[in-house]
Parts: structure tokens; C-alpha cells; sequence
């Protein structure tokens, strides 16, 4: 069970066996569904700032990955495929199909995969920060091998309360690749992020399986209407990414102002409302950036 600073109020902690792994979710609140995919090394503790300003309206699936968090490792993971397949097999048992998926980083990469294997079951793709598009190129790569090799995360998580209150340390943690502003982020979203890399159990074959997928060939196939999210200040994943999805997806695209990689948790309230817009329907505004512009 994971650390419960770091739970979300309103949902619940629920397990399954899907397909010969049991996974971890968290699932609660009424309304029309929405699930939540996070991404490489992270779990479900990741959603922590922008779950609860998606409750009032939603009912909320928010799986963890296999071999992330609570989630058992697969037998065997030669591609993202077998992810999304066990995604959408764990939508199906909760009800929830059709619904929208939001997928962060990693998640939204394997969103995709599941949007294009199983159009029946999900109706809206919103992808934040989503890798993908420069997760084949050689630095990324060396850069996933290594993370992989040294599981920094898995170091770091036992002293998370302490890096949670120095804004040295959060620099040191999550300047550059994470967030734009590190000191800013509240303690206990801190420790939200950081609390699952205490009990992942293979990030390895999930990060293999990345480095292996190119989904621009595939991007055709998807059926639902798309949004593309990002951080304006994004250095893990650059915005040229966001611009060719949204051109090959024929999608919107809004830039959020003032974040990075970890948009989900510096700005929620933006997210929040791209996220409920985009699902309501309404119109883009035209382009600008600001502190949350549609562009």
C-alpha cells in the first residue's frame, strides 16, 4: 500500500488480475468516466494535485503500470501494446468503456496504443507531456538505460519527507527534466512523486518498450478527438513533440505557461480546465500564450 500522505481523497485503493498480472488502481467519485495514465516511474500518487479538481465532475479510474507502484511486473513486455491492453481490460471490468484518457509522459504514449487497439473504449485522448515522438532518438535512449541501470528514484524515495521540505533538494531532484520551478512545488506533491519509486518493481521493460515504439506511423488510426497538453517550459520532452502530434492528430494543442515536464502537478488548475474544456466540447480560443492559452 502506498505511503497515505500520498493517497487521493475520494478514491480508493482496488486491485485486479488482468491478464496474468495483478495491478493497483485507484477508482471513485460519480459521474461520466475519465481515466488516468501516468508515466514512467511514477504511480497513481502522481495525479495527487489534479485528481481532486477532476472528482466534482468525473468518475476517476487511475491505474498504476505494471511493475510501477503497486502493480505486479508482466511475464513478458516486447511492446507498449501489452500495457494498453491490460489498460483497456481493466476499463472494461470497472465499466468503464467508452471513457476519455488522460495520459502523462509514458501514459500518454501508451494511450495512444490503446486508442488505436481499442477505439470501442476510449472516446477522447488527451495527452500531456507525452512521450513518444522523441523517445526512440539515441540520447533518449542512453538516457532511459541509464535511469533504468541506476534507479535514482528508488534512492531518493526513502529520504522524499526531507526533499519535500528543502528547496535545495527539489532543485537537485527535479530542476531541469521535471519542473520549471522545483522550490514551488508543495511538500506533499513532492512526496506524492516520489513515492512510488519506492516500490516499482521492473520500470525497465516499460521503458525498453518505449524506446522501441515510434507511434507517428500509427497516429492515422486514431479516431477520437485528441488534445495535446504541454508544458511551455517542457525540457524533458521538447514542444517541437506537441506541435507534431497536434499537426498529425489534427488536434489542438495548449501550451501551459510556467511549468515543465511535470504539468500535472505545477499547474492542475490548468490542467484542469484544458482538460474540462476540451471534453466539454467548446472551442479553441485562438492562438496566444499565457498562463493556461489554448495555442
Amino acid at each position: 500500500m502506498t505511503d497515505a500522505k500520498c493517497e487521493i481523497e475520494g478514491l480508493e485503493e482496488r486491485f485486479a488480475e488482468v491478464r496474468g498480472a495483478r495491478l493497483r488502481y485507484l477508482a471513485g467519485g460519480e459521474g461520466d468516466p475519465l481515466v488516468l495514465v501516468h508515466g514512467l516511474g511514477g504511480a497513481a500518487a502522481n495525479w495527487l494535485a489534479l485528481a481532486p479538481l477532476l472528482l466534482p465532475r468525473w468518475r476517476l479510474l487511475v491505474p498504476e503500470l505494471a511493475g510501477h507502484g503497486g502493480s505486479e511486473p508482466l511475464p513478458a513486455a516486447p511492446s507498449l501494446n501489452a500495457f494498453a491492453d491490460r489498460i483497456g481490460l481493466l476499463m472494461e471490468d470497472e465499466g468503464f468503456t467508452p471513457a476519455p484518457v488522460v495520459g502523462h509522459s509514458l501514459g500518454g504514449a501508451i494511450s495512444l496504443r490503446l486508442a488505436i487497439r481499442r477505439p470501442d473504449a476510449v472516446s477522447a485522448l488527451v495527452l500531456a507531456g507525452s512521450a513518444g515522438i522523441s523517445s526512440s532518438l539515441r540520447r533518449a535512449r542512453y538516457g532511459l538505460t541509464i535511469t533504468g541501470i541506476l534507479k535514482p528514484g528508488r534512492k531518493i524515495a526513502p529520504h522524499r519527507e526531507r526533499v519535500a521540505q528543502s528547496a535545495l533538494l527539489k532543485w537537485l531532484v527535479f530542476g531541469r527534466w521535471g519542473a520549471a520551478d522545483p522550490p514551488a512545488l508543495p511538500p506533499d506533491l513532492v512526496e506524492a512523486f516520489l513515492a512510488g519509486p519506492a516500490r516499482h518493481t521492473d520500470t525497465v521493460s516499460a521503458a525498453k518498450a518505449l524506446v522501441r515504439d515510434d507511434p507517428r506511423p500509427d497516429l492515422e488510426h486514431v479516431r477520437c478527438p485528441s488534445l495535446v497538453l504541454w508544458g511551455a517550459r517542457d525540457n524533458q520532452l521538447p514542444i517541437e513533440d506537441a506541435f507534431d502530434y497536434a499537426r498529425r492528430l489534427q488536434a489542438p494543442l495548449r501550451v501551459i505557461a510556467d511549468c515543465g515536464h511535470l504539468l500535472i502537478g505545477e499547474r492542475p488548475d490548468a490542467c484542469a480546465d484544458a482538460i474540462e474544456t476540451f471534453l466539454a466540447g467548446e472551442p479553441a480560443v485562438p492562438p496566444r500564450l499565457d498562463r493556461g492559452a489554448q495555442i
